[in-house]
C-alpha cells in the first residue's frame, strides 16, 4: 500500500465526521425560531453535504483497506443505503423549490435588526417567508414572523414593511392587514399564517 493512501483515508474520514457534525449542529441551532443565520444558511446545503459524506466516505474505504473484500465490505453499505437515501433527498429538494431571499430592510432606527422577505414554491404555488433577524454575524439570529400561501384566495403577500423599530405591518392581496410586535432580543409576538 502506498504511504499517502492511509492518511488521505483518514482525512476523508475526518471530512465526512465533520460535514455530519456540522448538519446536525445547523439542524439543531439552525432553525428559523431564534436560529443563528449562518447555521441557517448551512441548512440550506444539506443535499449538497450528504453527498460530499457519502463520495468521502467511499474514498476512505477504497484508500484505507487493503483487500478488496474488505473494500467491497465497507462500500457496499455506502452505496446500498446511501445512494437511494440521497436521491430521494435531492429528488424531495428539487421539488420544494427552495427559497431565495427577495427583500432585506432595516429597523428605523436600528442597523442590527432586519426584515427579510423570502420567495419560494411548493410545485406552482408561490410562497413568502418573513423573517425578523437580529445581532450581527456570526451571532444573528432568525425569528419567523410569517408564512404566505399564494394558491389561497388573496393570501398573496403584497407589503412587508416596519412600521416602527419594533412594530411590523403585513397586507395580503386580499386586502387583510397584519400587524406584529418584535420584542426586545428579536422575537414577535406571534407568527402569521396565510393560506396554509
Amino acid at each position: 500500500m502506498a504511504p499517502y493512501r492511509r492518511p488521505l483515508a483518514y482525512a476523508l474520514l475526518a471530512g465526512a465526521v465533520a460535514l455530519v457534525t456540522t448538519a446536525l449542529a445547523a439542524y439543531r441551532w439552525g432553525g428559523s425560531q431564534g436560529g443563528l443565520v449562518v447555521l441557517h444558511q448551512v441548512h440550506a446545503h444539506f443535499v449538497a453535504m450528504g453527498w460530499l459524506t457519502l463520495v468521502a466516505l467511499g474514498a476512505a474505504a477504497l484508500l484505507g483497506v487493503r483487500t478488496p473484500a474488505m473494500r467491497v465490505a465497507l462500500g457496499a453499505p455506502v452505496l446500498v443505503l446511501g445512494v437511494p437515501v440521497m436521491f430521494l433527498a435531492t429528488v424531495l429538494a428539487q421539488l420544494s423549490g427552495g427559497q431565495e431571499q427577495t427583500r432585506s430592510v432595516a429597523a428605523p432606527g436600528r442597523d442590527d435588526r432586519r426584515l427579510v422577505v423570502e420567495e419560494g414554491s411548493a410545485m406552482i404555488d408561490p410562497l413568502w417567508y418573513v423573517y425578523v433577524h437580529e445581532g450581527s454575524w456570526p451571532r444573528e439570529r432568525r425569528w419567523a414572523v410569517g408564512y404566505f400561501n399564494g394558491d389561497a384566495t388573496h393570501n398573496e403577500l403584497r407589503e412587508a414593511v416596519w412600521t416602527g423599530p419594533d412594530r411590523i405591518r403585513m397586507t395580503t392581496s386580499g386586502g387583510v392587514v397584519h400587524e406584529v410586535t418584535v420584542a426586545p432580543g428579536g422575537r414577535p409576538d406571534r407568527i402569521v399564517s396565510a393560506g396554509w
